[in-house]
């Protein structure tokens, strides 16, 4: 079960990709491009600039959806590629949970809050964890709720509501650490069924 789809449409990608492409940009430079965005939202969301930190994150993460197009287009496809984008992913979402809670800590962070914190990165790092052990396994998974894409809108979306009401945030990051490890859980059941039925599980590639 998925929340939202795993590909913007063509109609909107594809003219993009194809301006990149001639500007001889590489698709690991756009993978560094996305990740320089959001370590310039975390630290936005450092000094409490919720609304800019929405707008630039959402921004910056909006390239992950055309280094792979770009990577394809320009005949670049490597498997270091899928790696650095992969890690320069969990980077990104790393830098902006850890922006918020040097924001908090410095406003007085509660434990409960900094527990939640350390949960929803967890949480989104274990979820792309699993689908790569997944891989290791022979196995390929489309299985996952909340994945990058659902992640990015909702802190996204919150910083940029979180510039008029800051609850907004908080909110938001209850929700993330919640849904990130049901996602964990979803994902390492649907392993575990495939591995029992010797079958194997449908995926697209980048969905972390």
């Amino acid at each position: 079960m998925q929340l939202l789809p795993r590909r913007a449409p063509a109609t909107i990608l594809d003219p993009v990709v194809s301006a990149l492409a001639r500007t001889g940009v590489t698709p690991n430079a756009v993978s560094t491009a996305g990740l320089a965005g959001n370590v310039a939202a975390g630290a936005l969301a450092a000094g409490g600039f919720f609304l800019a930190a929405g707008v630039v994150a959402l921004i910056a993460s909006s390239l992950d959806l055309l280094d792979g197009g770009l990577a394809r287009a320009t005949g670049r496809v490597t498997r270091f590629g899928a790696l650095y984008d992969s890690v320069l992913d969990r980077l990104s979402e790393a830098a902006l949970l850890g922006g918020l809670l040097f924001h908090y800590s410095d406003t007085g962070l509660s434990r409960e809050l900094g527990v939640v914190i350390f949960a929803a990165m967890v949480g989104s790092i274990l979820v792309s964890y699993v689908r790569a052990r997944a891989e290791g396994l022979g196995l390929e998974l489309r299985e996952g709720l909340f994945t990058r894409a659902e992640r990015v809108i909702l802190m996204g979306g919150a910083l940029i509501i979180g510039g008029a009401w800051p609850g907004a945030v908080r909110i938001a990051l209850w929700a993330l650490a919640v849904m990130a490890n049901l996602t964990v859980a979803q994902r390492v059941l649907a392993v575990r069924q495939a591995l029992r039925d010797g079958g194997e599980l449908a995926s697209e590639p980048g969905q972390g």
